[in-house]
């Protein structure tokens, strides 16, 4: 299951907060904020699709995430390759390269990178 891109961003906030109550995830956007209902009916769709889970304290709700942060943009990464690459990963590094006008810094990161995977293999 994929989350919007406003569900996107507030999963965001989550991650960086870990556990957070409503209006924790409220300040953490920039103004103009969101209105708190917009937030609410966020949380209760991904609580709803299992991306978020909360702990009652009291009356409030603690919200924190369910998926972690890596798993879900790997699959997203991965969906990516199959459904645009042919499922094919060199095609992706090959468009990913080209077209996102790295660096001569970056592309040699991304080399290290590489060769120490094929390393510990």
């Amino acid at each position: 299951m994929k989350l919007s891109k406003t569900e996107e961003e507030l999963m965001s906030h989550l991650w960086k907060q870990e556990k957070a109550f409503m209006k924790d995830l409220l300040e953490a956007y920039p103004e103009p904020k969101p209105a708190t209902t917009t937030i609410a009916t966020l949380l209760k769709r991904m609580t709803d699709k299992g991306f978020v889970g909360y702990n009652l304290l009291g009356n409030s709700r603690q919200y924190y995430a369910l998926v972690e942060k890596s798993a879900y943009f790997s699959k997203h990464v991965n969906g990516l390759i199959k459904n645009f690459f042919n499922d094919s990963a060199s095609q992706f590094a090959s468009f990913f390269t080209k077209e996102t006008q790295l660096t001569q810094k970056e592309l040699k990161e991304l080399k290290k990178i590489i060769d120490d995977q094929i390393k510990d293999q």
